[in-house]
């Protein structure tokens, strides 16, 4: 542990006690991954980075922020390579911080169509994973990537990693529950003022009443934290990335 410590600079002991704080601090409207993300990608020394939020209901990973990732790479990734992807599932078992030359050694990588098509087109080589659950619920992940002329991650890596976890994971928790205490009336309505939906449209599509779209936004910005129905569409669009079905 000593050996991993001195390899921290004393900028980056700054750094990890900043991100401690931020997340036992964050506000209501904030999502826990968006407010580290950057600055993780900074802790690990990474060149490249994605997260994302497992989606079991559809069986996919969703609600991803990229770290200079070309979009329309990504976009590939949504809605092909992550279902070709030979080493995620790996990683996401282990439930901490894993090099993928420990699932999946660089020799075997190097010859598959998803490293080939999708992570050399933006220069992904050496990369390390963490998967954050609680108990059984996908909380969200940090894949982390540096180029093939960088040096591979380390134990200092996996080491700052999962110190961070246990923080990671009370806050994205804490994101989640604000979220799921909506009922499910609430949470349709949410979404279609997200959509930008005025409240009498929102009547006509739901075949509900003025008085009872009102009643349920207000609840929903009572429950979100939220003054008006402008800081409830931000924090749904913050918090969930491109909008689902409302039906």
């Amino acid at each position: 542990m000593e050996t991993y410590i001195r390899d921290v600079t004393s900028e980056e002991l700054r750094l990890f006690g900043d991100i401690v704080a931020r997340l036992s601090r964050l506000d209501s409207d904030v999502e826990a991954r968006t407010a580290v993300f950057e600055d993780i990608v900074k802790l690990v020394r990474a060149d490249f980075a994605a997260s994302y939020i497992w989606n079991d209901r559809l069986r996919r990973f969703e609600k991803g922020l990229i770290h200079n990732m070309d979009p329309e790479n990504i976009r590939n990734y949504e809605r092909y390579y992550q279902f070709r992807d030979p080493h995620t599932f790996k990683l996401r078992e282990k439930r901490k911080a894993t090099l993928i030359e420990e699932v999946n050694p660089y020799s075997e990588l190097i010859r598959t169509e998803f490293y080939n098509d999708f992570l050399k087109r933006d220069g992904l080589h050496h990369g390390i994973n963490v998967f954050l659950f609680e108990g059984d619920r996908d909380l969200g992940d940090f894949r982390l990537w540096r180029s093939a002329k960088s040096p591979d991650f380390s134990e200092r890596e996996k080491m700052l990693l999962d110190t961070i976890s246990p923080f990671l994971k009370k806050a994205m928790a804490n994101g989640m529950e604000r979220f799921e205490n909506l009922t499910p009336r609430e949470r349709q309505i949410a979404f279609l003022v997200a959509r930008g939906c005025r409240d009498r449209e929102i009547c006509d599509m739901l075949n509900i009443g003025f008085s009872t779209v009102r009643t349920h936004l207000n609840k929903a910005m009572e429950k979100k934290g939220c003054s008006n129905r402008a800081e409830l569409a931000a924090l749904i669009m913050r918090e969930n990335g491109a909008l689902p079905g409302t039906a």
